[in-house]
């Protein structure tokens, strides 16, 4: 069963993804600016926006756990998911800065410096950063498979921080951020034991 879904998925292409991907950020403004968010639109379309990235972070997450222990291979749509994930990111911090705060930069660092959830989350994009510019193929020419695999591990550190900035967002202990918060945390030592484990098995190899 698992072959047949690979199969048809190799026939899949990925660049869809890029077009359908960002069409609910038009249609969460849509809705905002037809009054249909409640009281504060604004904040309702950063929250979702937010909540977007972080489930598309947590979907590119689980891609190599679902190949390594369900046989099913997503590696293909993991490019523009992460990309996805940034844009979304992105587009989250942007409304923040231009819609909410309107560029007021004294509120926005007293803001930056000031509130816990917000100094994390800046810290979350300022990590994806570095791997939106380098997900082509010519920055993994230039960098070697190795460094440019090194680098993108600075996507579970991203993730810890988008997951910590969605429960500091909220007032009190409320149960979706922290099962999200939850599900990275073992979707990361998921991903440490694997390479641990080829760790071990490549230093085996080695010494046989």
């Amino acid at each position: 069963m698992t072959q047949r879904i690979n199969t048809g998925l190799k026939r899949v292409p990925a660049w869809p993804l890029y077009i359908v991907g960002p069409l609910p950020v038009i249609w969460l403004y849509y809705l905002g600016l037809t009054n249909q968010l409640g009281a504060d639109p604004v904040k309702a379309i950063e929250q979702q926006l937010g909540l977007i990235g972080l489930q598309l972070i947590v979907a590119g997450l689980m891609i190599t756990p679902l190949r390594r222990f369900a046989g099913l291979n997503l590696i293909k749509f993991r490019r523009a998911i992460g990309l996805l994930a940034f844009f979304y990111v992105t587009v989250h911090l942007l409304t923040w800065l231009v819609v909410d705060t309107q560029l007021d930069w004294a509120y926005i660092w007293m803001d930056i410096v000031k509130r816990p959830y917000i100094t994390i989350g800046m810290t979350g994009f300022l990590l994806l950063l570095p791997l939106a510019v380098t997900s082509n193929n010519i920055s993994i020419r230039r960098l070697g498979p190795a460094t440019w695999n090194k680098l993108h591990r600075l996507t579970y550190a991203a993730a810890l921080a988008g997951a910590v900035h969605y429960v500091w967002l909220v007032k009190g202990w409320q149960t979706e951020p922290l099962v999200y918060l939850a599900g990275i945390v073992t979707l990361l030592l998921v991903r440490i034991r694997i390479r641990s484990k080829r760790i071990v098995a490549s230093t085996l190899k080695r010494a046989g």
